[in-house]
């Protein structure tokens, strides 16, 4: 119990000093953050720690690095109509991820967590996803259940409450995971959006009503790699860093 006590108490410590470095340089860490510590994900400058979801390599088209944003660029819409989806080279199990994102109208991505590159599927890569998504715009926000593919729910299966986050598709938006064990939480702009707890009777039964049901496993893997999806749609993303827990 005291365990558990102490890691609540790193992850409030830890979400207090992104607030208080909101206004540093792009793609990079604090001092305080490298104490506490913080690494990032991505450079800012290259693909370095980053492959393609379907092979070894950076995808050679669909990306581009630009003014310090990973980019991906409008294919016209469709399910990895560019390069595809990008993974991390290492595989995480307990963390905090923050992504900053922008979208452009009509734009679908995601960020996908405890990816597993063995499971096969005939468009992205299957992993717990922080969807990404113009619900205003996109069909999609209007299919699933209660809203469960919208704007940073977990996709196809939970849907997020995010009336007071403050969404703003003309900014830039944080969006963070945090992933402590069984617990997972969703947050968006400072404000915890989705909350639910894996391993359990409850959310394979979430899963059984989902399109993941014929994945076994799904969503309660011990670890997995990050993904960022490309999804034909132009979306931009920086300052994306990871805390280990």
């Amino acid at each position: 119990m005291l365990h558990r006590q102490m890691k609540k108490y790193i992850i409030i410590m830890a979400l207090a000093l992104i607030g208080c470095t909101a206004g540093a340089q792009d793609n990079t860490l604090t001092k305080a953050e490298i104490k506490d510590g913080w690494k990032l994900l991505w450079d800012g400058k290259t693909t370095e720690g980053w492959i393609s979801a379907k092979g070894d390599a950076f995808p050679d088209k669909g990306w581009h690095i630009a003014d310090g944003m990973l980019v991906v660029e409008d294919g016209g819409g469709g399910e990895a109509a560019n390069g595809g989806d990008i993974i991390t080279v290492k595989e995480y199990k307990n963390f905090i991820l923050t992504v900053d994102f922008k979208i452009t109208e009509g734009a679908n991505s995601g960020i996908k967590y405890f990816v597993q590159t063995d499971l096969e599927s005939s468009g992205s890569s299957i992993g717990c996803e922080f969807q990404i998504l113009d619900d205003i715009r996109h069909p999609d926000a209007k299919l699933g259940v209660n809203g469960n593919r919208t704007l940073g729910s977990l996709y196809d299966l939970i849907r997020a409450d995010k009336e007071e986050a403050g969404f703003d598709i003309n900014k830039f938006n944080t969006a963070k995971v945090i992933v402590d064990g069984n617990h997972v939480e969703h947050w968006l702009n400072g404000v915890k959006i989705v909350s639910y707890d894996r391993n359990n009777q409850m959310f394979n039964a979430l899963v059984q009503c989902s399109k993941y049901k014929i994945y076994p496993g799904f969503g309660n893997f011990e670890k997995g790699h990050i993904l960022i999806q490309d999804h034909g749609h132009e979306v931009f993303f920086k300052n994306i860093k990871i805390k280990e827990l």
